[in-house]
């Protein structure tokens, strides 16, 4: 019997172990479900059996699916080390990774996929530049940072902007607020209430530059550098926090404060990765956004990819 399976096959087996289900694993993969669905049936029918249990949450593989994962888990290594190892033999891999961050949050999803890809490229060095950034672009110009993380796209600056992932903001209550009970808070409920924030301009703060200030709101403002300081104060009932779902996930779990949407429809913050053009030519970058995207994808929660 001639073989039909391809590596596209297996790197379509692993991302549905990997996401859980066909939704995610398309995205993940960059292509449509029912693109997805079809590159399976294909390989069931070749094959003649199915590969796994449809209505199985999380996913279930069959006999037959996990050998082929097993094989998958196997060879798609090798290849990936075989082709990074022809990159090397043809350009070399000397040089270095200074990220840049404009958000303390960026620290929860920033140093799993830095790990993530150590794994993969230890010969490359990186870094974070030390401190919370209000300028990190204007780093990439004075040759002080390789990478920039911010949270918008500017037009106007020389720079190359790579696309990571987008993400919902809520709003963080304590348990007896008067808004407790409110399906979502709107623009004027801040109105009256302390905004505690980390110690950053307005500008750079989502709520601030996409619900509040197109308001006409203005609310006073205390900052922390801490995040457990932040959720002590909202549990105190000395304001208002906004804070992507993943950076409060621990205290909403202990039950510790409430979420709350931030307009009917949410918030959503966006990252994307700024560097100069000369540095998305090189030969690890690609796959350093290709690392983070995955890698936050897989194990944040609310992240969807740009």
């Amino acid at each position: 019997m001639q073989s039909i399976l391809e590596l596209r096959h297996l790197k379509t087996l692993q991302a549905l172990k990997e996401a859980g289900n066909l939704m995610r694993a398309a995205t993940l993969l960059n292509v449509t479900q029912s693109a997805l669905s079809h590159q399976i049936k294909q390989l069931e029918d070749h094959h003649g059996a199915p590969l796994f249990e449809r209505k199985s949450v999380p996913v279930r593989f069959t006999p037959a699916g996990e050998r082929l994962l097993k094989l998958a888990e196997s060879v798609l290594p090798q290849v990936a080390n075989a082709e990074r190892d022809l990159v090397r033999l043809q350009q070399g891999v000397a040089g270095q990774l200074r990220i840049a961050v404009e958000c303390h949050t960026c620290f929860d999803w920033l140093m799993p996929s830095m790990d993530a890809f150590r794994r993969r490229w230890p010969e490359v060095d990186m870094d974070i530049v030390s401190g919370f950034q209000a300028d990190p672009i204007g780093l990439l110009y004075d040759r002080r940072a390789d990478i920039a993380i911010v949270a918008d796209i500017d037009p106007g600056e020389d720079v190359d902007f790579h696309a990571l992932f987008r993400f919902e903001i809520v709003a963080l209550l304590a348990h007896d607020h008067p808004l407790a009970d409110r399906p979502f808070l709107s623009a004027k409920d801040f109105a009256t209430d302390t905004l505690i924030t980390y110690p950053v301009p307005d500008d750079m703060l989502d709520v601030v530059r996409q619900v509040l200030k197109p308001a006409g709101i203005q609310t006073e403002r205390r900052t922390t550098e801490l995040t457990v300081a932040m959720l002590q104060l909202v549990a105190s009932r000395r304001g208002i926090a906004t804070l992507p779902i993943w950076a409060a996930q621990n205290y909403l779990n202990r039950d510790y404060v409430l979420a709350k949407r931030i307009t009917p429809n949410g918030l959503t913050g966006r990252l994307y990765a700024a560097c100069l053009p000369e540095v998305s030519e090189k030969s690890y970058l690609s796959e350093f956004i290709a690392t983070t995207r995955e890698t936050s994808y897989l194990n944040l929660p609310s992240v969807e990819l740009l």
